[in-house]
């Protein structure tokens, strides 16, 4: 029974409850059990919203993303993906950034999300259209029993221009299931025709549509983005390839990719107003109100969108959730309700799959998310700190059954969204004190003063600081930022984001047609175990020839015979000795050379694998052909580099955990011949925090705060862990590596995984156990263990050595730890020792100087070596204990330099050394003194002094200024410094703090920029650089600056002939 509510506080309309004839949870499972159990579909779990292997996307958006091998074609044939033909799911999915971003439009209406549940379902080869469209209207009219009436199915019309026909079969095939002809649309390429990509399988698409109203004809309303006839269900019949020419192909098998969204299907089966009004948001709507207002209570009844209103309205300062979607008050205090519940479960999902808050990709989107709910809940909302990280056990309520890994991480993810908001409302206390600092005092001018847009640019890139709070904070003050400026920042940065991105794509690929191709020439997949054949003899290891006949070659996609000199192709071999990057692990380099012109190479530029298929990207000298026989050459230094540091990674994820603790979790790795890289997170529990040497706590008021990230490793934990490797290279363990079948290898105790698609049979990596004992439980645990493709050393003790040169979190509750092996930690450590020998010899000669020139030699010296310690290879520990020393030391030596400086600008002032040569505007030779004086004594008049001094230092200059102005403080003064070696002019100026017709900042920017330089400070004192041979026009034209915007311009005075004079330059 539907009931309908009044919302008191908001004096809103009469809204509906929902039925709770469905709830959410029976709805996920209504669709998984349809497909599985009465059509044969195969359950795959929710692939994380990191998406695996696939630089091209910030996160995981849609159902069919992690099925994109298979529709390329490029899945391993050993995975358990290659094996799919019908699969079932519910995969979580994230709009926020990139191609499709809905971050902007959430809350605004009330069907938009950046986190939603994708209910989906494929064909891989298997069935086609007429199944497909049968099993959908079977589900949605007979299981969840929508009326036919409300439904319209469209599909897709044809395209001349890209020589489509329409899609007849489709809408045949509806009229055959019943569906009167006047409910089956045709649409165009934009509505009903799907592709993935610039390239890759695309095809034509057929969405069924919802009209929650009913007993009409609203066709007209389908795809007008009406809220009251809105798209259910997208059926896509991948059918063609896009090619990189813009033509279609098409696919050698034809595939099925279905959505569902599981948001707006609720909304329609719990006959809710909006996905807002269902069991997925209402609890933590009502949950935020009642936090602080304490008014009546309305029982919703609810489980899942509808929890999350009702928790929101308990913690916020504002009436329950009205349904609102107009201006004012109370839409803005409705906009916030869905803003919150929309964010809260995007964070969530995301942090338990391992997304934190941070500074680049989608860390960055998913901070803006973040401070995005934390503006929303205090400003709007009213709501007090920490109100959004108890949203989380609600999200974890509603969708922790669905997907466990939310209940596993429920500490975790309330921790690092506690300690984010904390940091960014600090971040916004320190910019509004920046800003205040900053922005100009009001002007009478009918120009409006502009605010500096590097500093605004500063405040949002480096404190998070958003953009439509600053405007509004300078609105309220009658400013503005200089926009131009500002919008030209953002475009460089996004263009600096957009190059340091996918960058262009490799040379080593095939697509799906040429894949295909092979498959049906019979070529067989290459035989890899060939890179694994390698044996130690002597000490020494040997890596035996081998020999293979080449099967297939490719120029670009283009499948050819023969190549000439030359030509670069991709050779495909029948078996191969030569690593293909995966599993974080470089390829192989070396050449090939043909049997019967051993003297001719063939480099191996590059190696990857596709489809089973490992492809050597090759520049033939000399002509290549099908069926030629060749030698493969390996660079075995190259290799050898790759396998010590390889073996050595697995060796540290093992120390890690030994010294963090078993929830250690690898967060992806890199290994090359010159270094390592690991990235990993850790929990710890609060009370052993300073047992593992003071590990910063993200806890901020956990209900039961057992486990929270771990923040950077203590010194005291990187020597524990180098010392763990140490103690493994010196026993010189055995490696073991075997295949076994991956259910099997999934029962290893202490086994180490990470988010990947693994083989069946998979390989088995054991430092020091076999893998037989392994698989019979006879161990501990306690050693190395993990799946793992790569090529390792047959005993530890080639590692030699291993040095961690770099520790630190690339974004919140992840770590980075890069480390050397071999003679490259050897030499590590000896240049930690050059350094540290450095800083005691730079330390023993600091002492405080009577000499500014000392002082500052010191200074600068200090400096020079801090940034060789920032930069050399050394042992992190070390690396540490050195910044300190040498922190300290800059101390010590900057108050020395500013002690001695002092003194001398004091000397200077006492001296009378600074003489005021212009005080008036330039023309009047004779009188130029006379002038002075009288303006002088004029109390309340300002007067502009400006001067060259002798400094060779801004902060000299900028104390002398300070000097002037404390004897002048009506006066405008600016002191430029002539560097007669380099050729620079130093800046430094400051205002009288009532001075309104002259900014500090916007006179020093002016002279600099005139002088070819830049400048920077505040309302109130400047400093900046530049370049002149003439020193004494660069004083005329500041000074000229100065008069042109104060009262005591002569208007007898004639103006500069230059045009780049002060009266043509903007401010």
């Amino acid at each position: 029974m539907n009931v309908l509510v009044r919302v008191r506080g908001l004096g809103g309309p009469l809204r509906r409850s929902y039925s709770t004839r469905f709830s959410s949870r029976e709805v996920r499972r209504t669709f998984i059990e349809f497909f599985e159990g009465g059509h044969g579909h195969r359950v795959v779990p929710s692939a994380p919203v990191r998406p695996r292997g696939d630089p091209s996307l910030l996160f995981v958006n849609a159902g069919m993303n992690q099925f994109k091998p298979i529709l390329l074609g490029t899945a391993d044939p050993r995975s358990e993906l290659a094996g799919y033909r019908r699969v079932v799911n519910s995969q979580k999915c994230v709009r926020a950034g990139g191609k499709h971003n809905d971050l902007d439009d959430v809350g605004r209406d009330v069907y938009h999300h950046t986190f939603f549940e994708m209910l989906g379902n494929w064909s891989f080869g298997d069935y086609f259209k007429e199944e497909a469209c049968a099993m959908a209207w079977s589900l949605l009219t007979e299981h969840y029993g929508m009326s036919p009436d409300r439904l319209y199915v469209s599909y897709f019309s044809g395209d001349a221009g890209s020589g489509l026909p329409a899609d007849e079969e489709t809408r045949d095939i509806w009229l055959d299931l019943g569906v009167p002809r006047e409910r089956v649309l045709p649409f165009g390429l934009q509505e009903n025709f799907w592709e993935m990509g610039d390239t890759g399988p695309c095809g034509p698409c057929s969405e069924i549509h919802y009209d929650h109203l009913g007993g009409r004809d609203a066709s007209r309303l389908v795809n007008t983005a009406s809220p009251e006839v809105v798209e259910l269900w997208n059926l896509v019949f991948m059918q063609y390839n896009r090619e990189a020419d813009g033509s279609l192909r098409p696919l050698p098998h034809h595939s099925v990719d279905t959505g569902l969204g599981l948001e707006r299907l609720l909304a329609v089966l719990q006959d809710a107003p909006s996905n807002y009004d269902t069991d997925l948001f209402r609890p933590l709507l009502d949950h935020i109100h009642q936090v602080s207002y304490h008014g009546d209570h309305i029982n919703y009844h609810t489980d899942h969108f509808r929890p999350l209103l009702d928790h929101i309205h308990q913690v916020s300062r504002c009436g329950p959730y009205g349904g609102r979607v107009a201006a004012g008050v109370e839409g803005r205090v409705d906009m916030a309700y869905r803003v919150v519940a929309d964010h809260i479960r995007t964070l969530a999902v995301c942090i338990a799959d391992g997304v934190y808050p941070g500074m680049s990709g989608p860390e960055l989107v998913l901070r803006r998310i973040l401070r995005r709910a934390v503006r929303f809940s205090t400003e709007v909302l009213q709501a007090p700190h920490g109100a959004l990280g108890s949203l989380v056990p609600t999200v974890v309520h509603i969708l922790g059954d669905a997907y466990p890994e939310l209940q596993r991480h429920q500490e975790q993810i309330s921790a690092v969204i506690d300690d984010n908001e904390q940091q960014f409302l600090s971040s916004l206390q320190q910019g509004v004190r920046i800003i205040n600092k900053t922005a100009p005092l009001p002007s009478n001018h009918s120009i409006q003063p502009l605010f500096p847009a590097p500093v605004a640019w500063s405040l949002h890139r480096n404190l998070g600081f958003p953009l439509d709070l600053l405007d509004l904070i300078l609105e309220e003050r009658g400013l503005q930022v200089d926009r131009v400026l500002l919008d030209q920042l953002l475009d460089t940065q996004q263009k600096r984001r957009s190059e340091g991105g996918t960058g262009s794509e490799s040379e080593i690929q095939l697509d799906v047609h040429s894949l295909a191709s092979l498959q049906h020439q019979g070529v067989e997949h290459t035989d890899q175990g060939p890179k694994y054949q390698y044996n130690l003899h002597n000490g020494r290891y040997v890596f035996p020839e081998c020999t293979a006949e080449v099967r297939a070659l490719f120029i670009g996609q283009q499948q050819v015979s023969e190549v000439a000199g030359g030509q670069r192709c991709l050779v495909i071999l029948d078996r191969t000795s030569f690593y293909a990057e995966q599993g974080g692990q470089s390829h192989d380099l070396g050449y090939l050379s043909r049997l019967d012109l051993p003297d001719v190479l063939y480099p191996v530029e590059e190696v990857a694998v596709a489809g089973g298929y490992v492809l050597h990207l090759v520049s033939p000298a000399y002509a290549l052909k099908v069926g030629d026989r060749l030698h493969l050459h390996l660079d075995q230094a190259q290799r050898l580099a790759c396998m010590v540091k390889h073996t050595a990674t697995h060796v540290l994820n093992w120390a890690l955990r030994c010294v963090l603790g078993p929830s250690t979790q690898q967060r992806g790795s890199h290994v090359a011949p010159h270094r390592l890289r690991f990235d990993f997170s850790v929990k710890v529990s609060l009370g052993a925090q300073s047992m593992l040497g003071g590990a910063h706590s993200m806890h901020r008021g956990l209900a039961n705060p057992a486990d929270v990230l771990q923040g950077s490793l203590s010194t005291a934990q990187l020597q524990e862990v180098e010392r763990l490797v140490e103690e493994v290279i010196a026993a010189d363990h055995e490696v073991f590596c075997q295949e076994v079948p991956l259910k099997s290898a999934r029962t290893i105790p202490g086994l180490r995984t990470v988010d990947e698609v693994y083989p069946d049979p998979v390989r088995v990596v054991s430092v020091g156990v076999p893998v037989t004992e392994l698989l019979g439980g006879q161990t501990d645990g306690h050693h190395s263990v993990e799946l793992c493709c790569g090529t390792h050393l047959l005993r530890t003790g080639a590692i030699e050595d291993l040095v961690v040169v770099s520790e630190r979190q690339i974004v919140k509750g992840i770590s980075r730890v890069v480390a050397l092996t071999g003679e490259q930690a050897k030499q590590a450590r000896e240049a930690g020792q050059v350094l540290a020998q450095d800083v005691a010899s730079l330390t023993a000669r600091t002492t405080t100087s009577s000499r500014r020139h000392d002082a500052q030699r010191l200074s600068k010296e200090v400096g020079l070596l801090t940034d060789a310690v920032d930069s050399t290879p050394i042992p992190q520990g070390q690396r540490r204990e050195l910044q300190a020393q040498l922190r300290s030391l800059q101390r010590s030596t900057n108050t020395a330099v500013r002690k001695v400086e002092s003194q001398e600008v004091s000397l200077l002032a006492e001296l009378g050394l600074l003489v005021v040569l212009h005080t008036g505007p330039p023309g009047g030779c004779g009188d130029g003194a006379v002038r002075a004086q009288g303006v002088l004594q004029q109390k309340g008049e300002q007067v502009v002094l400006v001067d060259s001094v002798e400094a060779d230092s801004l902060s000299v200059l900028m104390k002398t200024v300070n000097q002037v102005s404390s004897k002048r403080p009506h006066s405008l003064v600016m002191l430029l410094s002539h560097q007669q070696r380099s050729g620079k002019v130093l800046c430094a100026c400051q205002v009288p703090k009532d001075c309104v017709a002259v900014a500090a900042h916007d006179w020093a920017v002016a002279v600099c920029s005139h002088l070819g330089g830049s400048a920077g400070g505040s309302q109130l004192v400047a400093k900046g650089m530049g370049t002149s041979s003439d020193i004494t026009e660069a004083l005329r034209w500041a000074e000229e600056y100065a008069h042109c915007r104060t009262p005591l311009k002569d208007p007898t005075t004639p103006p500069p002939e230059d045009s780049n004079t002060p009266e043509h330059t903007s401010a």
